[in-house]
């Protein structure tokens, strides 16, 4: 592989939270060893449909996730399919939407929430399922600790393509809104755990891109097309040894064109189903 990488997803953290809350993110960026762009989401600007377009380059209208009650599994290629079908090695820690889109449907807890098998798609994963979810029990695992469950399996595998997907903030977002208390105090706590882990994650070898899959209106909401909804950070923390080269600062990156460019940053073909032009090598 050319270069290994890393993709995380804050569900709903977004562009303009993210300049605000995001205090090492954005110290990174003012130091120049990260990169932001803005980008842009699908629509409906939903986590389903954007988590699908996020990984197989096309928008909802093609893949067919329109809404998060879509189930079963999509049949057109995708990241995970891509790396393995290169030779290279896949992981993720991630919500179960995430295997029943681009592993098996329908997601069997004994069967699918942990996952160690070369043979899958998704080869080395631990998924969660946020049952029983309500105001007062969000249901969202520890980031913190999921961090770290993410950085066993790149200690025990090496992967070469590792996705990282959070629920916590669209969660609470919900509940409370995304402008109140209790979203500032769960940005700054990721925000801390990330000021630790991705300088880890760096020396191990990998370009680190931190994203979400949508926004949030104030008031909790997301899914149509007001700016707020769809506007996403894209932060690149690109491998020391091997500099990026992306379009300029002021581009906004359509979404669809996160799977393509982070294909073409690995070095590996991108499928003909991917019709949207990379943005970086």
């Amino acid at each position: 592989m050319k270069n290994k990488v890393i993709l995380l997803i804050l569900d709903g953290l977004g562009y303009s939270y993210a300049r605000k809350l995001m205090g090492n993110l954005e110290g990174w960026v003012d130091s120049g060893e990260a990169t932001l762009w803005k980008g842009q989401s699908v629509l409906p600007s939903v986590s389903g449909p954007c988590y699908a377009s996020i990984h197989t380059g096309l928008t909802p209208q093609d893949h067919g996730v329109t809404s998060n009650y879509h189930q079963g599994k999509l049949e057109d290629a995708d990241i995970f399919s891509a790396v393995k079908a290169a030779g290279g090695t896949t992981a993720a820690v991630a919500h179960s939407f995430f295997s029943d889109y681009f592993q098996a449907s329908p997601f069997e807890h004994l069967r699918d929430m942990e996952v160690d098998d070369i043979n899958r798609p998704i080869q080395h994963a631990r998924f969660y399922t946020m049952a029983g979810e309500n105001k007062a029990q969000p249901a969202t695992p520890s980031d913190i600790d999921l961090f770290w469950q993410m950085s066993l399996l790149i200690q025990r595998h090496q992967p070469d393509y590792f996705l990282f997907h959070s629920s916590t903030l669209d969660s609470l977002g919900h509940h409370y809104g995304f402008d109140s208390i209790e979203i500032d105090k769960n940005c700054y706590t990721i925000d801390a755990a990330l000021g630790d882990f991705i300088p880890r994650w760096q020396e191990q070898g990998y370009d680190v891109i931190v994203t979400a899959d949508h926004g949030q209106s104030a008031r909790g909401h997301h899914g149509g097309t007001e700016d707020i909804m769809r506007d996403i950070p894209i932060y690149y923390f690109a491998n020391p040894n091997n500099p990026i080269q992306g379009p300029e600062k002021d581009y906004v990156i359509a979404q669809t064109a996160l799977a393509p460019s982070i294909l073409q940053r690995m070095g590996i073909a991108i499928p003909e189903s991917m019709q949207t032009k990379p943005v970086w090598n």
